[in-house]
């Protein structure tokens, strides 16, 4: 997706839509992050601030998936392990939900209850596989759907649209066809610019946008590092969507159509077999409890 885009173009692209800004413990996090020598003392205070933050930062780092071999009880020591930009994109994942959620909207605790499976399914199996960063494949599993709720704010049937989405995906038909013919755009155009807005790095916002473009990624045969970054993220993301069965948590439905078209040529891209796929696939549910 292009960056070049004008400022009318992207407001057609988001329909109406307000993307919500990034929380300001976010922006001082990044100021300090561009320093020239940023400062981990810095980074920690401004994390310690906010409790809320600061508790899922360490629930998180302390997780199973996480695999550290001793517990960090201390939000300094966990800069220090993990480095300050893992840190502030953990954070920056952590802080969609808070922006996003709405209390009163009942539909959407599905949505943020897989996002969070994802999002630590991606962190194992970038573990497991050594392709991907595992903190940008948690802020991709948490973020690549961060147009959903969005969507469903700006249309009361968005949800209804979205399952019929999932049931008509085939080798022709993307999941996001469906919704760019009902609404003009869809949740990985909203996402994408929710990313950019956040200050995401660049091949995670195109990792989003390309998200349900899979099939086109994995069949385009050019070496370029950027396609091979943006297969990287995708490969760890597909695998986790369906091992969390995403598409009978938001799509409704009780087939993977998606999974179905590109599954194979995920695989082979990370050179596991169906049967490995298999075992890995029951050895990260009971990791997690799916």
């Amino acid at each position: 997706m292009s960056q070049e885009l004008t400022a009318e173009q992207i407001q057609h692209a988001l329909q109406g839509i307000t993307i919500p800004p990034q929380p300001q413990i976010m922006v001082d996090l990044q100021f300090e992050q561009y320093m020239p020598d940023p400062d981990l003392e810095t980074i920690a205070k401004l994390i310690s601030q906010d409790p809320g933050l600061a508790g899922a930062l360490l629930k998180l780092v302390n997780s199973p998936q996480f695999g550290l071999a001793n517990k960090i009880g201390s939000i300094q020591r966990a800069v220090n392990l993990l480095g300050s930009r893992s840190i502030i994109n953990l954070i920056n994942a952590q802080s969609i939900k808070g922006e996003m959620s709405d209390e009163t909207i009942v539909t959407l605790n599905r949505f943020w209850d897989t996002a969070q499976d994802v999002a630590m399914t991606c962190l194992t199996l970038a573990k497991r596989t050594g392709i991907q960063a595992p903190d940008e494949a948690y802020t991709l599993g948490l973020f690549h759907d961060c147009g959903v709720p969005l969507m469903h704010k700006r249309f009361p049937n968005y949800m209804e649209v979205l399952e019929e989405s999932y049931a008509n995906t085939g080798e022709d038909t993307r999941v996001v066809d469906t919704e760019n013919r009902a609404f003009n755009t869809n949740h990985s155009v909203v996402g994408y610019f929710t990313a950019k807005s956040w200050r995401l790095p660049e091949h995670i916002s195109s990792a989003i946008a390309n998200h349900h473009n899979a099939l086109a990624v994995f069949r385009d045969e050019s070496s370029r590092n950027t396609q091979t970054q943006l297969k990287n993220l995708l490969a760890v993301l597909k695998m986790s969507e369906h091992i969390c069965a995403s598409y009978r948590v938001l799509g409704n439905q009780s087939v993977d159509h998606e999974w179905n078209v590109v599954g194979s040529l995920v695989l082979d891209y990370i050179g596991l077999t169906e049967y490995e796929f298999e075992q890995l696939k029951q050895n990260i549910r009971e990791l997690g409890g799916h």
